[in-house]
């Protein structure tokens, strides 16, 4: 028989169990630092609204991995207004950075005087172009701003997988090979499109490796930016056996012009897809090479299995 406090003498008791913390709970989101560095995503190629809508997507998604991200666009031709510099943008983030102290001082603050870089420059490049990396770091130098400047975005399985993506919304390459149907313009053979000379091609072929694995295709990549590399490239997937090329842009998209991807996919008599744009993988990548500059990077992005 049982008291009011619990069972009779004799009988065993049943205590609650300690909560065990989970094993496999979300961490949870990572937040900007208080007065870390801006992320200056610098887009290369003549300002247009296009490329500014592109670039403001790409911001969005990183922001919406960071939260409280002072994300912030610049561009190698800009004209200070509409689309700034990365030399005004460099500077107005310092003059911003050093208001932000005289305020805090003047409230009675005892903030130290920031030091560490006051911007964090990541170019909007899938991979290495030689000139326009250049022009950034001049830009850079001359705005004798302290900022770091990090790598270009590619080799990476993401962009592997937005390349895919970008294919099979041409028509030019099944969505997902582990789901059994055709698609009758497939490609059998890519021409990965890069621009930077011979250095971009080589990175190119990095991702044109782990493009190869998911499409189960030959994947080579060439230069758009060199005379007959091209076509030189879909010659030689041809005589490989491949008879319905495709051509994949290693590009975001405001790197080069338009008609320069067209008149490469005539010339080698293939048909053509969109270039990554802001495809999410983008974003989070850009995001990855500024956390990862500060030491403050989450788990790194990984690409979908497929």
């Amino acid at each position: 028989m049982s008291s009011p406090t619990g069972p009779a003498s004799g009988l065993p008791v049943r205590m609650p169990r300690p909560r065990q913390p989970a094993r496999h709970r979300r961490p949870e989101p990572l937040a900007a630092p208080a007065g870390a560095p801006a992320l200056v995503l610098v887009v290369p190629g003549a300002p247009s609204a296009a490329t500014r809508g592109l670039a403001e997507e790409v911001v969005s998604i990183a922001r919406s991995e960071l939260p409280g991200l002072d994300a912030r666009i610049a561009y190698l031709d800009g004209d200070d207004a509409e689309f700034p510099t990365l030399r005004s943008v460099l500077t107005h983030a310092s003059e911003e950075r050093i208001a932000r102290y005289e305020q805090a001082r003047a409230a009675g603050s005892d903030a130290k005087q920031p030091d560490g870089p006051v911007a964090v420059v990541v170019p909007l490049l899938a991979g290495p172009d030689g000139s326009l990396l250049r022009q950034v770091r001049q830009a850079v130098m001359e705005s004798r701003i302290a900022a770091d400047l990090t790598d270009v975005l590619g080799p990476h399985p993401l962009l592997a997988e937005a390349l895919h993506v970008r294919l099979s919304e041409a028509g030019l390459a099944r969505a997902d090979r582990a789901r059994l149907f055709t698609v009758a313009t497939a490609a059998d053979g890519i021409v990965l499109a890069s621009v930077g000379g011979d250095e971009a091609v080589q990175a190119a072929g990095i991702t044109g490796m782990l493009l190869a694995a998911r499409l189960a295709v030959p994947v080579m990549a060439a230069a758009l930016d060199a005379e007959g590399s091209i076509a030189a490239v879909a010659e030689q997937l041809r005589s490989s056996g491949s008879q319905q090329l495709a051509l994949a842009p290693y590009l975001i998209g405001p790197e080069i012009d338009a008609g320069l991807l067209d008149a490469a996919a005539k010339e080698a008599g293939c048909a053509v897809a969109e270039p990554l744009g802001p495809y999410p993988a983008i974003g989070k990548l850009v995001l990855a090479k500024y956390t990862t500059a500060l030491g403050i990077a989450p788990q790194q992005p990984q690409g979908a299995v497929r």
